[in-house]
């Protein structure tokens, strides 16, 4: 095993007296420190040379390794692998060329002046991301803690959680944890008006108003959560659907004609990190698409406009597909199947009698299971009520093996 070469530390507001002997020790001896400016501050080696963040960040990894055989050090805030430069830098060099040196994470030192147990709690990031990414998270009692942007961050969470009906919520932000200059704002977001540094993060206690508008995050939103033109995934078929693809953590899924997205986007909200590809050719769809991701929280989904199998082609391979229309497509299944990553699971819908029988034929060569979802919803009829059928879907799930 290599010798570690590259050493990252977390660093809190109360500098160096919260470092570890080694930390300490690795710091003081490094040649070349490389930090944002508040973290060059919290540091007294007085040798070494100080490197600013490079931008674009790929340049940063560049600068990184061009410095391997000296003595380096990279500083963090808090735990280093947690909502943290560590997970990316880990992307370019090997796990066992690194030593981390963690320090208390600011959802820690959060939670313990909250006086919350980090077990019930959502923790999440708007740093560089979009604030609609708390939007998976906001139910009635839910507690989060939320990495921030900058000063802007709480006022724009409080009016999201006002646009959803939780303006009675309470929000705390909570600045420079740890330095004699800690510091305490409190309100609930429909009053907020607090002006906090930019260097803060965010506890937020959800509670409804009772017109609130929350999701789980379970498969099988209601249809109207969508916006849509009649091309949707029905709430019962779709949670059939996303029950059968399996999301999982960090998994990427192709939404084959996502029509407008409520696949991909139940996908992306299902569980941590997962991602999608949302395939349409229609262009009043891949705007719904882009409107129904900001409402619902999922606004990293990748949209492509273009027909399958073409626009496929290029794309990353996928753990999971869903093609929700088009199996008698010429080379559709083909190039989806060839793409699809070994031990990745396909399911594809279809209500023609065509697609049917594609899928029947497909089964007999691949394996797999077939299903046929047949759902009713009650109507009016005169002054009752009746049973209004849906056209059948008949539903292929199959696994692809390793030798496929």
């Amino acid at each position: 095993m290599p010798e570690p070469w590259l050493d990252i530390i977390g660093i809190g507001e109360d500098g160096e007296a919260g470092l570890s002997a080694k930390a300490l020790e690795r710091l003081r001896t490094a040649e070349f420190i490389i930090g944002g400016d508040r973290h060059q501050k919290l540091a007294s080696n007085k040798t070494a040379e100080r490197i600013s963040w490079p931008s674009p960040f790929d340049a940063m990894i560049e600068k990184i390794k061009g410095l391997k055989g000296k003595r380096l050090v990279v500083l963090v805030t808090g735990d280093p692998l947690w909502y943290s430069v560590g997970a990316r830098i880990l992307k370019a060099i090997p796990a066992e060329e690194i030593r981390f040196h963690p320090q208390l994470s600011a959802f820690q030192l959060a939670a313990c002046r909250m006086g919350w147990s980090m077990a019930d709690i959502e923790t999440v990031t708007i740093h560089g991301r979009a604030a609609s990414q708390i939007l998976p998270h906001m139910a009635p009692g839910v507690r989060m803690i939320v990495l921030t942007k900058d000063s802007s961050s709480p006022e724009t969470v409080a009016k999201l959680l006002c646009e959803r009906g939780f303006g009675q919520s309470r929000m705390v932000a909570l600045a420079a944890m740890g330095a004699a200059n800690e510091a305490w704002f409190e309100g609930i977001a429909a009053d907020w008006n607090h002006e906090v540094p930019d260097f803060h993060v965010l506890a937020i206690e959800c509670k409804g108003d009772f017109d609130a508008i929350w999701y789980s995050r379970v498969g099988g939103l209601p249809d109207d959560a969508f916006a849509h033109d009649g091309q949707l995934t029905k709430r019962v078929v779709r949670s059939a659907t996303l029950s059968a693809l399996g999301p999982y953590p960090d998994a990427l899924l192709w939404d084959v004609g996502a029509g407008c997205g409520s696949v991909a986007i139940e996908w992306m909200r299902s569980s941590r990190g997962a991602r999608a590809i949302a395939i349409e050719k229609s262009i009043d769809r891949l705007a719904m698409i882009e409107e129904n991701a900001v409402m619902l929280g999922t606004e990293k989904i990748w949209i492509v406009k273009g027909s399958a199998p073409e626009a496929l082609k290029s794309l990353e391979a996928p753990d999971a597909v869903f093609i929700g229309g088009g199996m008698t497509n010429d080379g559709l299944f083909d190039t989806c199947w060839q793409a699809l990553k070994p031990s990745g699971r396909l399911v594809a819908n279809c209500v023609t009698l065509e697609g049917e029988a594609k899928l029947a034929a497909l089964k007999k060569i691949h394996g797999g299971d077939l299903t046929r979802i047949v759902t009713q919803h009650a109507e009016p009829v005169g002054g009752f009520s009746g049973w209004k059928p849906a056209m059948p879907v008949t539903q292929w799930v199959v696994t692809k093996g390793a030798n496929e």
